[in-house]
């Protein structure tokens, strides 16, 4: 197996989310997937096996598996393209357990066709108001995260939550945003993840298909950008359409190997 590890939605090494990627060359089993990921110890290590017309793709955080990943997902089309797997000029076609995604290159940007995953009004649970300890504008939920919006980037920059009360959330993630005072950014966001072996995800691609649709909404804008607040931090170039997401950003491969299980 051929094995990657990319930093996704970063400009240089050493920012944005690194995501393991690995080419298998023959079908292996969940189990292994997970010990992969596991000895990978990063927040999402991508499995793909080549189809007829595209790769099936799956991805685990050293926990679980999980149903859809943005920065991964950029990783391996990183990779099939810079390795030669792909043609500069084709798309990538990903089977996932979150239905056909694809990825094209726009300029130095790879651009990701996601599916929108807006929130829905919800109740915040007292674990999650206690762990947080914010004043909230919106909270909501859509079939995977809360989505918290907060009246100042402040709060946001200086949070240090409770993990062990947010595992206790039935979510795989919970999702902080606001406005930005920085006149280059719509909004910022930072996503936490404990539940599933990851307490901040560093820049989460997945928790914008619910960020994407929520700040168009509300600043009627449907070309954003976004910046996730992390210790790494990321930018990310979102367009927002009727039911998809195109969500940009760039990769820079950090090493390649092979292993032999």
């Amino acid at each position: 197996m051929k094995l990657f590890q990319v930093d996704a939605f970063a400009e240089n090494l050493f920012e944005g989310n690194p995501a393991g990627v690995c080419l298998l060359e023959k079908q292996i089993g969940q189990d292994l997937m997970q010990k992969i990921a596991m000895e990978m110890n990063l927040s999402e290590t991508a499995f793909l096996f080549k189809k007829e017309k595209g790769y099936d793709l799956r991805w685990f955080t050293p926990e679980s598996e999980v149903d859809l990943c943005g920065h991964a997902t950029l990783a391996s089309a990183h990779i099939l393209w810079e390795e030669g797997f792909l043609e500069e000029g084709k798309e990538a076609i990903f089977y996932t357990k979150s239905g056909v995604l694809k990825a094209f290159k726009e300029k130095e940007y790879i651009i990701l066709d996601f599916p929108l995953e807006p929130a829905e009004p919800a109740e915040i649970p007292g674990e999650l108001k206690k762990a947080l300890n914010v004043p909230v504008i919106f909270a909501g939920k859509n079939r995977m995260d809360y989505l918290i919006e907060v009246e100042d980037e402040e709060y946001i920059k200086n949070l240090k939550p409770d993990f062990e009360l947010l595992k206790k959330v039935n979510a795989r993630g919970i999702i902080l945003t606001s406005a930005s005072s920085n006149p280059e950014f719509d909004f910022i966001s930072r996503f936490f993840a404990p539940a599933v072996g990851i307490n901040e995800d560093p820049v989460t691609g997945s928790a914008h298909c619910c960020l994407g649709p929520y700040w168009s909404n509300k600043l009627k804008k449907d070309s954003l950008i976004a910046y996730q607040a992390s210790k790494r931090g990321g930018i990310l170039k979102l367009r927002i359409l009727k039911e998809r997401i195109h969500i940009g950003g760039k990769a820079v491969t950090f090493f390649k190997t092979e292993i032999k299980v």
